[in-house]
């Protein structure tokens, strides 16, 4: 009788290349392939040790000499809305909502365009075009949606979204930046909360905070968020806690930082 063992997944980092969070810094990324029957389980439990999805992989930072990158979420339980957040919700109200299939449309890929070219035109994904957003969004072994925002049909905003079994998970957002009064990028995070409410679930994923980065001190205005650091997530308190910048002798060797990842069969 022969037996086919499991196969536990396989870590690889990539090279140093610059950060484009933080001037001066090189970044680096522990990843693995998300594929296969285990894809799902796999993704929930890596994604509660701070790893983020894109396409069939998952990634999390594993810089040599900096820190700085933290994966981010709600504790919607300990969420409660500012005064300005408020008034978002308030102007965006009349925004229509709308889940799909994971399904790239060539009005979604507008928007993208028009999006990254004001906000990103020198980030890494300045030069996509429609095949390769069509895989960004398409190629996901996951349960995952487009949650499309629109206004008397004209759409505003979109968020690719993934299902965990713990919360949603905003892989990518996107929006018109001519709406600035709108203040989309936060009502999209507000009203996932809202959808996580409705569903039950405790948890939305924001991606990577870093502190000192002004494209990412946003997310620190939500209350009730957490971040992954030391093996554990531990609520935000101020964000001048957090120190950005570690020795290189206090990084855990590649090895050490694979051995500590707890696999969803319980394997190591």
């Amino acid at each position: 009788m022969r037996h086919t063992l499991p196969i536990a997944p396989q870590f690889y980092v990539t090279a140093p290349q610059p950060c484009p969070y933080l001037d001066g810094r090189m970044e680096r990324k522990l990843f693995t392939a998300l594929q296969g029957e285990t894809a799902t389980k796999l993704n929930d439990s890596l994604s509660k040790q701070g790893f983020r999805r894109s396409q069939n992989v998952l990634y999390r930072p594993s810089c040599a000499e900096c820190s700085a990158c933290m994966s981010a979420r709600i504790n919607v339980a300990n969420f409660a809305p500012t005064r300005s957040q408020r008034r978002v919700q308030t102007r965006a109200s009349h925004l229509t909502r709308r889940a799909t299939a994971p399904w790239a449309t060539e009005e979604q890929y507008d928007l993208f365009r028009t999006y990254l070219d004001s906000r990103h035109a020198t980030g890494g994904m300045a030069d996509m075009d429609m095949f390769e957003f069509a895989a960004m969004v398409e190629e996901t072994p996951i349960r995952t949606r487009l949650i499309e925002y629109s206004d008397c049909g004209e759409l505003q905003a979109v968020c690719l979204t993934d299902i965990l079994d713990d919360g949603l998970s905003m892989v990518y957002s996107f929006f018109d930046p001519a709406q600035e009064k709108l203040s989309l990028g936060t009502y999209i995070i507000l009203d996932h909360i809202r959808i996580a409410r409705e569903l039950g679930l405790p948890y939305v994923y924001l991606g990577y905070w870093v502190p000192g980065s002004p494209k990412m001190g946003y997310k620190a205005k939500f209350k009730g968020l957490e971040v992954f650091r030391n093996g554990h997530w531990s609520a935000l308190t101020t964000a001048d806690s957090f120190d950005t910048a570690v020795h290189p002798l206090s990084t855990e060797p590649i090895a050490e930082q694979v051995a500590k990842i707890a696999l969803p069969d319980g394997r190591n």
